[in-house]
């Protein structure tokens, strides 16, 4: 089955969050990941929004949770983590 990476940003310091879109798209790929929506247009039915919302296709559940907790993301998420507020997940696909 496989899996979505799904995360919803507020985007609080453009150039640390910069960096850190840089490894993360490194490692994204690295991990077979695919970008399927990067910060487009939507429209927020319930819940919170978040200006900057992303997906990305993987293999597999374990193949995403490996990305997350790879070195290089690890490192990317050092220049998230004051530069943004955001909550990601991965999430089985039904295919």
């Amino acid at each position: 089955m496989g899996a979505l990476w799904i995360a919803h940003v507020t985007v609080t310091d453009e150039e640390a969050y910069g960096k850190y879109a840089a490894l993360a798209t490194e490692a994204i790929a690295a991990h077979g990941g695919q970008f399927i929506a990067r910060g487009g247009r939507f429209v927020q039915l319930e819940g919170q929004a978040r200006p900057r919302n992303v997906v990305a296709r993987f293999p597999d559940v374990e193949t995403a949770e490996k990305c997350y907790n790879s070195d290089v993301y690890q490192r990317a998420l050092n220049h998230a983590r004051d530069a943004s507020e955001r909550e990601l997940m991965i999430i089985e696909t039904s295919e």
